[in-house]
């Protein structure tokens, strides 16, 4: 999967659980919590269901790293190269 259907299937997936987000604008470098206002149950679910849908395992010791869009790009993209 290449980056940019990575970042679809972000978008998508984010929009699923904040649908009041419009996820044509979201920039890569946009804090998710401060800038969308999600809440930790709201990235919990987010990653949740990046695993699902992709079937790439999100460690929660990983949870941390994923402040952005760029951030989650990064993460997913190195795990579906393995």
């Amino acid at each position: 999967m290449n980056r940019q259907q990575l970042r679809q299937a972000i978008l998508e997936e984010l929009a699923g659980i904040a649908p009041d987000i419009d996820t044509a604008n979201v920039s890569d470098n946009a804090r998710l919590r401060d800038e969308y206002d999600l809440d930790s149950m709201d990235a919990l679910n987010l990653l949740t269901a990046l695993h699902q849908r992709l079937g790439i395992s999100i460690p929660e010791r990983d949870y941390a790293r994923m402040y952005t869009i760029g951030d989650l790009l990064e993460y997913l993209g190195e795990q579906s190269e393995h």
